[in-house]
């Protein structure tokens, strides 16, 4: 324990690779600004008009990293199954929402997915994909924590829907392309979260 502490907590969280300190606490009591007062010749001492006495304030000093805390949301999203690896970040977090595919890479299906792909991305972060096979692309974008993916295919050209897999359940509907925006905006972003 430091020396000005009057008690110190820390909380651990088990990483992988054991038990860590994710944050510390510690209780300063009135270390802090006592020596301020002293070394400034101030008085820092706050009067409670309530109780009509006089003290001066202790000091809580919680320490907690960023980078602990997004090593700890790696270590909790991730998982490996049998046949992918899958970075399960909620879809608040998650740096990209989705991702957009052509099924193929011809008859109008890439630059309709291009078109979803431009629209998006002014609202979020997304990623257009036509390299390898849809299953590849899904695999890809799972790695990375893409909570949901965007399919073209020749449907499209006859309803103006596109499939949408969500990454943890790897469940597909069809919704139609108006709708997509209004879908991730519901399911990303805290405001729409907050009101349901």
């Amino acid at each position: 324990m430091a020396h000005y502490a009057r008690a110190c907590t820390d909380i651990e969280y088990k990483f992988p690779f054991g038990w860590h300190e994710l944050e510390g606490i510690a209780d300063r009591g009135t270390y802090d600004l006592t020596h301020h007062a002293e070394a400034s010749g101030k008085d820092l001492s706050y009067f409670d008009d309530v109780r009509k006495t006089k003290y001066i304030p202790t000091v809580i000093e919680p320490s907690a990293g960023v980078d602990r805390t997004v090593l700890t949301l790696l270590c909790d999203a991730y998982d490996e199954e049998p046949e992918r690896v899958v970075l399960r970040l909620s879809p608040l977090v998650a740096p990209v929402k989705a991702g957009v595919f052509p099924l193929v890479k011809k008859g109008g299906l890439p630059e309709i997915a291009r078109s979803i792909h431009k629209r998006l991305r002014r609202k979020f972060v997304t990623v257009y994909d036509e390299g390898g096979s849809v299953g590849k692309r899904y695999r890809r974008l799972d790695e990375i924590g893409t909570p949901y993916c965007f399919t073209v295919d020749f449907d499209t050209l006859d309803d103006d829907t596109v499939t949408v897999r969500e990454r943890d359940s790897m469940g597909q509907e069809r919704i139609k392309i108006d709708d997509i925006e209004g879908f991730l905006e519901k399911r990303c972003t805290r405001n729409e979260i907050d009101n349901d």
